[in-house]
C-alpha cells in the first residue's frame, strides 16, 4: 500500500514572524547566527494577514523544502543530483554531481532550494534526520514534526476489524476512532459497546450479522465494566490472554454507567475502558449529558426566553478516574493522531495487569451542528483553545502534559465553528472560558505536584 514520511508542517496562523527557527536552522546546518545560512525562510508578504493582532504589515509564508511525493527539482536535475529517498521521504542533495545550473531552484514551486553565494552551491532542508532544530525552537508551535507517515506504515497492512458499510453519520469521529483503534489492537479481542453511537452504527451487527470481525457484545448501560470483568476472568482461569475493550459513549461512562465503571477502576481489572464523548446522548436524539459543557443546546437543554442552553459545567470524567488510580489515564483526540497511537499503545499494555481508561474527544457534526467536513478542524480547535487538553497519568509517574497548553487560540476561534454554541452570550463564553483556565490551573498543580514529589 505505498510508504508514508514524516513531515514538517506549517502552521501560518500561529506565526508571529520571530525568526527563531531561521536561527537555529542557520547554526544547525553551518555553525553561524547568518540567518542566509537557514534552509528556511520566513517571508511576509505584501498582502495584509488579516490578524487585527499581528503586528506586522503582510501575512507570513514559509520558504521550505515540502521533500515532495513528485519532486519537479529531481526531474529538472540534469546531473542526477538530487534524489528521493525512499527509506527517510527527504529530497537528498548529492554535492558530487552537482553543477550548479540551478535548474532545480526554477522547478522548486515551495522556494525550498536556494543558491547560497557564500558557499557557492544549492541548500535545501533535509529535516535534520528527523529531529529538526527549527521545530524544537519554535515559541509559538507554527512548526511542528508530523509523525503520522510512521503511523501510516504501521497499520497499512492491517486488517481493518470493522467492517464496510456501518451506518454513521457522515464525518462520525467514532467510526474513525473505532477503526484505528482495532487495527492497533489486533484481533485477539472481546469489544464491549454500550447502548450509544457506537452500537448504533452497526458494529454489534444486524438480522444475525455483526459489524465485526473480532467477538463483540452488547451490554447494558449500566454493566459494561463489570460484565468485561467477568469475561476476563473467565479467559485468565483458562489461561488465555484476551485484551477487553470497552467502547462506551460518555452517557454510559460518566451517567448511568458510572457505578459499574467506579467499581472496575477500584478493583483495578484488567480491562481497557474507552469513553468516546461527544458531549450528550446523540444517539436517541441529542440530549444532555454529564459531560456536556455549560450554554451547550440540547434538545433537553433548548435556547429560548427561559432558558439558554445547560446551565450546569460538565464533569472531567479522565480527571474522576485518575483519582481512582487506575494503572493507565489519558485523554485524546483524532486531530493528533501520533498522540493517541502512543497512548493507546501504552493502554493496552497497562491493561494487561490492571485497569486503563482513554478518554477520547469526539465531536459531533449532526449534533453540535457543524459540517461534516469540519470534524478533525474541531477536534484541533478543541486542543488549541484549550477546552480540550492533552495529558497521561500513571500512579508512578503523575501527571503528564502531551501537548502544551501555552499560548492557546481564543476561546471565540473554537466555538463559532459550532452551531450549538452559537446563541452564547458575552457572560457565558467568559464563564466557559473562567471554566477552562481553572481545569488547566488544576491540572497543572498536579503536574507540578508529581514533579516535587
Amino acid at each position: 500500500m505505498g510508504i508514508g514520511y514524516n513531515t514538517i508542517t506549517f502552521n501560518q496562523d500561529k506565526c508571529d514572524g520571530c525568526g527563531d527557527c531561521m536561527l537555529a536552522c542557520a547554526q544547525a546546518k553551518a555553525g553561524s547566527d547568518d540567518i542566509v545560512h537557514s534552509r528556511i525562510q520566513i517571508l511576509t508578504t505584501d498582502q495584509p494577514s488579516g490578524d487585527p493582532q499581528a503586528s506586522d504589515s503582510g501575512a507570513i509564508e514559509l520558504a521550505m523544502c515540502r521533500q515532495c511525493g513528485d519532486p519537479k527539482c529531481v526531474s529538472n536535475c540534469p546531473a542526477a543530483a538530487l534524489t528521493k529517498n525512499a527509506t527517510t521521504g527527504t529530497i537528498d542533495w548529492h554535492a558530487d554531481k552537482c553543477v550548479n545550473c540551478l535548474l532545480c531552484t526554477v522547478g522548486c514551486a515551495f522556494g525550498g532550494i536556494t543558491y547560497n553565494a557564500e558557499i557557492g552551491h544549492v541548500t535545501k532542508c533535509d529535516s535534520c534526520d528527523g529531529n529538526p532544530a527549527c521545530v524544537k525552537v519554535c515559541p509559538k508551535g507554527a512548526l511542528e514534526y508530523n509523525t503520522s507517515g510512521s503511523i501510516y506504515n504501521r497499520i497499512s497492512d492491517k486488517d481493518d476489524l470493522f467492517v464496510p458499510g456501518l451506518s454513521a453519520c457522515q464525518g462520525c469521529n467514532s467510526e474513525l476512532l473505532i477503526r484505528h483503534t482495532l487495527r492497533n489492537v489486533g484481533t485477539n479481542v472481546v469489544v464491549a459497546t454500550p447502548p450509544g453511537c457506537i452500537p448504533g452504527m452497526g458494529t454489534v451487527g444486524y438480522n444475525g450479522k455483526t459489524g465485526t470481525k473480532v467477538p463483540v457484545f452488547h451490554p447494558l448501560l449500566t454493566n459494561t465494566a463489570s460484565m468485561l470483568a467477568g469475561i476476563k476472568k473467565q479467559y485468565n482461569r483458562v489461561g488465555r490472554d484476551v485484551t477487553m475493550l470497552a467502547l462506551a459513549g460518555d452517557g454510559g461512562v460518566g451517567d448511568v454507567g458510572f457505578q459499574s465503571l467506579s467499581g472496575a477502576a477500584e478493583r483495578n481489572e484488567q480491562q481497557l475502558f474507552m469513553c468516546v464523548d461527544n458531549e450528550g446522548y446523540m444517539n436517541t436524539g441529542m440530549q444532555s449529558s454529564g459531560s456536556t459543557p455549560a450554554g451547550s443546546w440540547t434538545s433537553t437543554t433548548p435556547v429560548g426566553k427561559e432558558m439558554q442552553g445547560k446551565r450546569t459545567d460538565a464533569k472531567n470524567m479522565a480527571k474522576i478516574m485518575m483519582m481512582h488510580n487506575c494503572e493507565y489515564v489519558a485523554t485524546a483526540s483524532l486531530a493528533f493522531m501520533d498522540d493517541y497511537y502512543e497512548k493507546l499503545d501504552k493502554a493496552i499494555a497497562a491493561s494487561k495487569h490492571g485497569f486503563a481508561y482513554l478518554h477520547v474527544y469526539a465531536p459531533c457534526p449532526t449534533g453540535w451542528r457543524f459540517p461534516a467536513a469540519d470534524t478533525i478542524e474541531v477536534c484541533r480547535k478543541q486542543v488549541e483553545s484549550n477546552f480540550v487538553t492533552l495529558w497521561d497519568f500513571t500512579p508512578e509517574q503523575g501527571l503528564r502534559f502531551t501537548r502544551s497548553t501555552d499560548n492557546p487560540i481564543k476561546m471565540a476561534e473554537y466555538l463559532k465553528q459550532i452551531g450549538k454554541y452559537r446563541h452564547l452570550s458575552e457572560a457565558q463564553v467568559e464563564h466557559l472560558q473562567r471554566r477552562v483556565n481553572d481545569q488547566v490551573r488544576s491540572l497543572k498543580a498536579f503536574e507540578q505536584l508529581t514533579e516535587v514529589s
